[in-house]
């Protein structure tokens, strides 16, 4: 039963260790950009309006759940760049759920063992949602199936009308976009 002394591990859980698993998730396409050559990476964490972005990464006010990695293009195109590309997020989530368990089963962490178990639980949840092929909201196809129907039909395969993954410039045309909506409704 869900009690009041349960409230304030759920608010670290959905405030601090979720985002800071789909953080450290999302790390995985800045290493494996740097190795294929990626032109104008960006990592956009959160939705709606910009807060603040500094180098690479775009911090937006909705934080919550939600972050992508995006990019312009690849200087090494071909079927293996992209697949390592999209592969990258499940690769560092695995390493790290991995890694942290076996400390966990060795006893290496002495305190905050409930923070380190919840961290492991969140990161094989998104692992888990991210390697199994399917489609996400709007139908766009997660990491697992842009995998598969790359390794299936041997090129990128895209049922959207938008890209899987929008390319930086799009998302900083879109983001001004949105400013000058919010400004014209402001100014009414």
């Amino acid at each position: 039963m869900f009690g009041l002394s349960d409230f304030l591990p759920l608010v670290i859980s959905a405030f601090i260790i979720l985002p800071l698993t789909i953080l450290l998730r999302e790390t995985g396409y800045l290493i494996a950009s740097a190795l294929v050559g990626v032109k104008n990476p960006r990592l956009t964490i959160g939705s709606g309006p910009r807060v603040f972005k500094i180098g690479i990464v775009d911090v937006r006010r909705y934080y919550q759940l939600y972050s992508w990695f995006s990019y312009d293009s690849l200087k090494r195109d071909g079927k293996i760049a992209y697949i390592f590309l999209y592969a990258s997020p499940i690769l560092m989530t695995l390493s790290l759920a991995l890694t942290i368990n076996t400390a966990l089963a060795n006893d290496v962490f002495d305190t905050f063992i409930t923070f380190w178990e919840r961290f492991v639980f969140y990161a094989l949840f998104y692992l888990l949602f991210d390697v199994v092929p399917m489609k996400i909201q709007g139908g766009m196809p997660n990491n697992g199936m842009i995998i598969y129907e790359m390794l299936r039909y041997g090129k990128r395969t895209d049922y959207n009308e938008t890209p899987f993954l929008p390319a930086t410039s799009d998302v900083d045309k879109e983001q001004e976009e949105m400013l000058e909506k919010i400004k014209q409704d402001q100014k009414k």
